[in-house]
């Protein structure tokens, strides 16, 4: 992934090895969305390892726990960066993904929620909302569920559905004082930029208007690329640029043009270089130089 955003240079700073934050301070922060239980159990699987946690999608090696926590406190470290003026715009190219992830159980190789860790540690910080804007193929069940009965945390998915992992239905809304704070956008297989494009803005259009976002995070996904040998769909290049833009704009007029964007999933890597490099290069605010970084 670093290697397709390296390739011919870009108006980015590439970081291949960010700073982390200690190891107890992400696990403090991961127990603010995550029950203990969770990180005890991925631990256990690690001494057991090879293993698996939570059913065989989420196989466990000597090395998981350590990745976990790397993509999970450099989730962290750019909120802060962000939230302390450190930088404007950020994507974060970390293994392994999370937004299946939810509180008590890891599930879809995603084992803590980077995305909504992210999103937590702004609306802490910030007293503001901050809206979730997530266009992998999959839906995102983990940070769904985690922000279900939040008013201050908004989560817009665009997904195939029906699909893994079976949610994502246009009727889930949030409940409590959440409702409405969650809207997707589920389409049928084979959808292509347009369509994909066209409900991702309608969503920005409606919850943003709703929330006001201080800043956008953003569960990237490619696996809706044409190419990808999982997702089923006929996204593009062309379309990851626009629905980039429409993010943007959303930003821009909501939250002073402020964007995490962290890498899901996607199955083929040349569809994904190119994919992410597009998203990349569509972040990018004239004159600066958005940081991209990775953690493993």
């Amino acid at each position: 992934m670093l290697g397709a955003l390296a390739a011919n240079g870009g108006p980015w700073e590439l970081e291949q090895e960010a700073v982390l934050p200690p190891d107890d301070d992400i696990l403090g922060v991961i127990r603010w969305l995550h029950e203990p239980s969770l990180i005890l159990r991925l631990v256990e699987a690690v001494e057991r390892a090879p293993s698996t946690l939570d059913g065989p999608d989420n196989p466990v090696s000597e090395g998981t726990l350590r990745a976990a926590l790397a993509a999970a406190g450099l989730a962290v470290q750019a909120a802060l960066d962000l939230v302390n003026g450190r930088l404007h715009r950020a994507f974060l190219a970390v293994r392994p993904p999370g937004h299946h992830a939810e509180a008590d159980r890891a599930m879809g190789f995603c084992f803590f929620n980077n995305a909504a860790l992210a999103a937590e540690v702004i609306a802490r910080a910030w007293q503001a909302p901050v809206l979730v804007v997530d266009f992998d193929v999959h839906h995102g069940n983990g940070t769904q569920r985690l922000f279900w009965e939040r008013p201050d945390v908004g989560y817009l998915s665009v997904h195939r559905y029906p699909f893994y992992p079976g949610t994502g239905a246009a009727d889930e809304v949030g409940e409590g004082a959440g409702r409405g704070a969650t809207r997707n956008f589920p389409l049928a297989v084979g959808a292509d930029d347009a369509v994909y494009a066209s409900a991702l803005e309608a969503g920005l259009e409606e919850l943003g208007s709703r929330l006001k976002p201080a800043a956008i995070v953003v569960s990237a996904g490619f696996d809706a690329h044409a190419g990808d040998p999982l997702g089923g769909m006929e996204v593009t290049e062309a379309g990851f640029e626009r629905m980039t833009r429409a993010i943007v704009q959303a930003a821009e007029t909501w939250g002073g043009g402020r964007i995490l964007s962290l890498l899901e999933g996607g199955y083929d890597l040349q569809a994904l270089g190119r994919s992410a490099r597009a998203h990349v290069a569509s972040l990018v605010i004239p004159g600066e130089r958005p940081a991209v970084t990775g953690a493993s």
